[in-house]
């Protein structure tokens, strides 16, 4: 049995990363020169991908660094971050005398280590009798960092998330505790570009020009193109140009859909791959995707459903509010368009894109986009 090349977890090894090589050496030189850096992409564009892309390119290249990775995103307190960032650090350290020192350093309160029953992987719990001692574990946490034997490169991933928790200046708490810190390199990561850039740029937050900008774009598509057919051919399978360029045009050249309906086309394929076997596969996988879609409808307003309808079948609106676009699909007003854009914004169904004081709206999910596209509502 031929193992498909279209992996569709982040990051298994360069054999199966398409490029990003200005991005990568783009973050090892600021790692190298003392500099954290901001990494902002839209969701599954290959982000995460490109961390682990960069550690393994830390190790290969045996620079003097270890490498650490945390995903706070459903995290919503500052508890549950320290246990984020404690289970990441207790992942890495595999040596029991490191654990063993790790829990040593945190003075304030009492740890303990378990086992995540689904995965394996070592977990750490807290018990906390307030909101001091929370913040005096996370100084504990960022104190064994700066003291390890080894510098650290950090990846935060949806570092944005600290936004979210209530009650508490978390951006002023970190920052107070991680300007002090020598032995760590942080790379911050995000999907909401607008939310980043405030946090970095905005001189009145904590972050404000404290970091290198990496913005994440589509690959070329020339680059990308080159990459599947090469990864066909490897396995003893012919892809057309016809194909290839329907499959780039269809999954608009994002990262996880392209990777996902290649990974379709390779499993129904034999030695060639042509127009009906990609159709075949756009067919599987929207006929596997029809109910988590219809789920999605029932989960907003019918009004919210009819402007997302609208803007796939648009594929890319740029005046939301003009009067073309509200009449061709029944909608009532420029504020009820303004106000459903936002909710499907802060839902991640619909992507805000702004390029030279430009902003574009499409469908975050590439395979909804097209469902509703053809869909008749």
């Amino acid at each position: 049995m031929l193992e498909n090349p279209f992996i569709l977890e982040p990051f298994k090894s360069k054999k199966y990363f398409c490029d990003r090589e200005k991005e990568s050496e783009e973050i090892i030189r600021n790692i190298t020169n003392g500099r954290n850096t901001t990494l902002i992409s839209p969701r599954r564009l290959g982000k995460t991908g490109l961390i682990f892309r960069v550690f393994e390119e830390i190790k290969e290249r045996q620079l003097p660094y270890e490498t650490i990775y945390a995903d706070i995103s459903d995290t919503l307190s500052l508890e549950e971050f320290i246990k984020a960032l404690s289970d990441a650090v207790v992942s890495k350290l595999k040596k029991q005398h490191r654990i063993s020192a790790f829990f040593k350093s945190l003075k304030s309160v009492r740890p303990l280590l378990g086992l995540d029953p689904m995965t394996g992987s070592p977990q750490v719990s807290f018990s906390f009798a307030d909101e001091n001692q929370q913040q005096n574990t996370l100084k504990d946490v960022l104190g064994y960092l700066e003291s390890y034997p080894q510098m650290i490169v950090f990846a935060i991933d949806e570092f944005q998330q600290i936004r979210e928790y209530e009650g508490i200046n978390m951006e002023a708490i970190l920052r107070k505790h991680i300007q002090h810190l020598h032995n760590v390199r942080f790379i911050y990561c995000g999907s909401k570009k607008h939310t980043m850039t405030d946090m970095f740029t905005n001189a009145k937050k904590p972050f404000y020009e404290s970091t290198s900008f990496c913005y994440l774009t589509k690959l070329p598509v020339k680059v990308y193109g080159a990459f599947i057919r090469e990864k066909f051919e490897s396995a003893g399978k012919s892809i057309d140009d016809d194909s290839l360029d329907y499959i780039l045009e269809w999954t608009k050249v994002h990262t996880y859909y392209t990777q996902r309906l290649c990974n379709e086309v390779f499993s129904l394929s034999d030695s060639k791959v042509d127009r009906d076997i990609v159709l075949k596969a756009i067919q599987t996988i929207l006929d596997g995707e029809r109910e988590r879609f219809r789920e999605i409808r029932r989960l907003i307003t019918r009004a919210q459903w009819k402007m997302l309808s609208a803007i796939a079948k648009e594929d890319s609106v740029l005046q939301i509010t003009s009067s073309a676009f509200l009449s061709k699909y029944g909608i009532t007003s420029g504020p009820t368009a303004l106000r459903n854009i936002k909710a499907l914004i802060e839902k991640e169904l619909v992507l805000a894109t702004t390029e030279e004081d430009r902003t574009s709206y499409s469908v975050y999910n590439v395979f909804l986009s097209r469902y509703l596209a053809m869909e008749q509502y």
